[in-house]
C-alpha cells in the first residue's frame, strides 16, 4: 500500500519559514517524479513545484519561485519543501504527490496545513 505522509505544517508569522517533509512508503520512490501542491480555503488545488527522479531539475510556480525549494533524498524516500519569506497568501493545505510528471500524479498524501498570520 502506497503512503505519502506529510509533516511539518503549522502556524507561522509573515516573513517566517517552515520546512515540510513527505515520507513515502510502498513504492519504488526513486522512479517517481515528486511534487508539492497546495489548496487554499475556497480555491482549487494548485501546483507548488516538483523535482525530477534524480534531483537533476526542479520546477516552481511563479508565485513561489525564489522563496520555496524542493529537495529529495532517494535513500530515505523523502521529499522536502523549504518555504521562506512566507506571507498570508501561502496559507493552504499542502499536499505531497508522486507521479510520472508534474501533470500526471498517481499518488497523493493527505496534506498538512500551513497557516501564515499577518
Amino acid at each position: 500500500q502506497v503512503q505519502l505522509v506529510e509533516s511539518g505544517g503549522g502556524l507561522v508569522q509573515t516573513g517566517g519559514s517552515l520546512r515540510l517533509s513527505c515520507a513515502a512508503s510502498g513504492l519504488t520512490f526513486s522512479i517517481y517524479y515528486m511534487a508539492w501542491f497546495r489548496q487554499a480555503p475556497g480555491k482549487e488545488r494548485d501546483v507548488v513545484g516538483g523535482i525530477s527522479r534524480t534531483n537533476s531539475s526542479t520546477d516552481y510556480a511563479d508565485d513561489v519561485k525564489g522563496r520555496f525549494t524542493i529537495s529529495r533524498d532517494n535513500a530515505k524516500n523523502t521529499v522536502a519543501l523549504q518555504m521562506n519569506s512566507l506571507n498570508p497568501e501561502d496559507t493552504a493545505v499542502y499536499y505531497c504527490a508522486a507521479g510520472r510528471t508534474i501533470n500526471n500524479v498517481i499518488y497523493w498524501g493527505k496534506g498538512t496545513l500551513v497557516t501564515v498570520s499577518s
